[in-house]
């Protein structure tokens, strides 16, 4: 069953072809991350606009990568929700078009669950699990035991690890998108222990997560050390990882379970595939990290999680559009048939 991915939730226009869930076909990806550059950050009316230009031929490349024709797709998936709902109502519009104009079935996902999905494409995923997703607008950990069965544990309460890498950037003067920025910078610093930034604490039993405060105190550093650049790029880094490595530990002692997924944009920062890694290899319990290509915005993600999604009867409704915002528990609850609340 080759299902076609389209993924349009920022400022990525992505196209995909996967077949049964697990074999990706092909992948294409167009971005207008160029474009916002000037403006420091993602606009969501250029978004759009860049998506309605972009859509249609990504979608033809991806096809004609794949060797494909129209006719040989057997569904379309597409990225429901959250997002800019600009950028979302062009995806989610064009691929019902696509599955009307060829009586395909269509199904939309939750972009959360969708990134985790790009695990399965290199090896089937292994339950129970703890996922860690981590992306420029969400953090959110999890415990997962089968397809379409997530639990969420904790969320961000503010920013999310992403934004903490993005915000971190443009205090630092750095480019858009941030977390690249900071890794390259953090790479020339020198050791100095005596630059650091906090690492909230929620309490003894929390797994939310909070960045806010790691922005707050990189300005007031970079006021005092405006020469130390790398320093608060490589401090802002370790903050991060750490912040996520607590909870994960915390995490595992409730549900120790033998494997962690790790996804989204965030996952591709190198010290965060070190610091969990590390983590992992003392607990024994094996890392699953998706390749860089993958952790970003993707179809391939979108297409693999639809197959699933599509083989248990969901289908996107004539009256269904976009979702935003879409808590990933109310997801979850509602492929459940049940009322959303809280984990375990």
């Amino acid at each position: 069953m080759r299902i076609l991915g389209i993924e349009t939730s920022c400022d990525d226009t992505a196209a995909a072809v996967v077949e049964n869930g697990r074999h990706l076909i092909s992948s294409l990806r167009s971005s207008s991350a160029a474009i916002q550059q000037k403006f420091g950050g993602v606009v969501p009316e250029v978004a759009a606009r860049e998506h309605v230009l972009s859509i249609l031929p990504t979608v033809r490349d991806a096809l004609h990568a794949a060797g494909m024709d129209w006719q040989d797709v057997d569904g379309v998936a597409v990225t429901r929700g959250p997002g800019l709902i600009g950028a979302l109502l062009v995806g989610v519009t064009f691929a019902k078009s696509v599955g009307s104009a060829l009586n395909r079935p269509v199904v939309g996902v939750h972009h959360l669950e969708a990134h985790l999905y790009a695990n399965a494409l290199i090896a089937p995923i292994q339950f129970p699990a703890l996922a860690l997703i981590v992306s420029g607008g969400h953090t959110t950990l999890a415990y997962w035991t089968d397809h379409g069965q997530l639990a969420v544990l904790g969320e961000t309460l503010d920013d999310a690890a992403g934004e903490a890498f993005d915000k971190g950037a443009r205090i630092l003067g750095l480019p858009y998108p941030g977390g690249p920025a900071i890794e390259r910078l953090a790479d020339q610093a020198r050791p100095d222990r005596s630059i650091t930034l906090p690492v909230a604490r929620l309490g003894a039993d929390s797994l939310n997560f909070s960045f806010s405060g790691v922005k707050t105190r990189l300005r007031q550093l970079a006021a005092d050390v405006p020469d130390r650049a790398p320093e608060l790029a490589f401090a802002l880094q370790e903050a991060v990882a750490e912040a996520l490595t607590r909870n994960i530990e915390r995490a595992y002692e409730k549900y120790p379970v033998a494997h962690l997924y790790l996804a989204g944009g965030v996952s591709a920062n190198r010290r965060v595939r070190e610091k969990l890694g590390d983590w992992a290899s003392r607990r024994q319990v094996t890392l699953h990290v998706p390749p860089v290509e993958l952790c970003t915005d993707n179809g391939a993600m979108v297409a693999a999680l639809g197959y699933y999604r599509l083989t248990k009867g969901e289908r996107l409704g004539r009256e269904e559009g976009p979702q935003t915002p879409w808590p990933l528990r109310e997801a979850m609850a509602g492929a459940r048939g049940e009322e959303s609340g809280t984990c375990c």
